[in-house]
């Protein structure tokens, strides 16, 4: 039997590395030609026992502490790696994390790695443009921003990476943009998007899509590959949600400095977010062709089969 090669996957018990660890997990047989090493600083977790019930290794590390590092990516053949700034709201923290990363991938001799990044918002809306505020210094969207100027680290240590750049994704529904409960009993999606279409996807399909990247081999090696599931107006969204959860789901457009003027936390930066979405739509769809990206993951899901099988989870959530 042909030994499997290992994918070093750090987030493993979060959404981008916890759908390409599932994904892997589930192929048996001939198909089978990948092995999981999950990359937690919480072995003892239930999402980490979970995971190796299921056939995974569980390998403890810390992106912060890089000493930690090697034994994650000691034979590895390949490494999906992601960082997560909402832990800490630092675009420049993510670059120290993006670069320990790399500097162990090609210390181990690492063949294909997978960078999970995001567009340089800069390059729509430049640093002077006074269309939005320049935050932490240098960015317009540090979460963006900050993972596309981290890029160059993979390129820089000589690891043969693939860049796949993602999207907002639906589960955020669930969460931190879930619709608020109107006087009226209407939910209501208070975005501000105006008429501009809003690229979505659901998590999962970030790593059902990575797998297939990993399958393509040294020919994805450098490409930069955009995802997305649907482009949708809120509008459209909202009309869609509501026949899913059987209540009034309407769209409240504000504009980009209304929301920032909210003062919650981190509104400023997603209201810059919002904002670049909407006024770099174009070129925002336009580098995510879903019929290319359904080529890679045939199983993507637009929006109406997302809510399919989301829809108690939304009844739930909004009650």
């Amino acid at each position: 039997m042909t030994e499997k090669k290992i994918i070093t996957v750090f987030g493993a018990t979060g959404r981008q590395g916890g759908g390409l660890a599932r994904a892997i997990l589930a192929e048996h047989g001939d198909a089978a030609e990948f092995a999981v090493r999950a990359v937690t600083r919480h072995p003892d977790s239930e999402p980490a026992q979970e995971l190796k019930r299921l056939g995974a290794e569980i390998v403890r590390a810390d992106m912060d502490d890089e000493a930690s590092l090697p034994a994650a990516f000691e034979h590895a053949y390949g490494a999906f790696c992601v960082t997560n700034f909402w832990e800490h709201l630092s675009a420049e923290r993510e670059g120290v994390q993006a670069e320990a990363m790399a500097r162990a991938a090609a210390h181990a001799g690492v063949q294909h790695a997978i960078w999970s990044t995001l567009d340089d918002t800069r390059e729509c809306v430049p640093l002077d443009d006074p269309r939005m505020p320049t935050l932490q210094g240098r960015y317009k969207v540090p979460h963006f921003d900050g993972k596309a100027e981290a890029d160059h680290h993979f390129a820089d240590a000589g690891v043969p990476t693939t860049f796949l750049r993602t999207t907002f994704f639906w589960e955020n529904l669930l969460g931190a943009f879930a619709p608020e409960h109107g006087a009226d009993g209407a939910l209501w999606l208070t975005y501000p998007m105006g008429d501009s279409r809003l690229s979505g996807m659901a998590s999962d399909d970030v790593g059902k899509t990575a797998l297939s990247v990993f399958r393509l081999g040294g020919s994805a090696v450098a490409a930069t590959i955009s995802i997305a599931g649907e482009h949708l107006k809120v509008a459209d969204m909202a009309a869609a949600l509501t026949e899913a959860v059987d209540r009034p789901v309407r769209y409240r457009p504000l504009t980009a400095d209304e929301w920032r003027a909210q003062g919650a936390p981190g509104a400023d930066e997603t209201g810059n977010m919002f904002q670049y979405y909407a006024e770099c739509e174009q070129r925002f769809t336009d580098a995510r062709d879903l019929d290319a990206v359904r080529r890679l993951n045939p199983a993507l899901q637009d929006f109406s089969t997302w809510l399919a099988a989301h829809h108690e989870a939304l009844r739930n959530a909004w009650t």
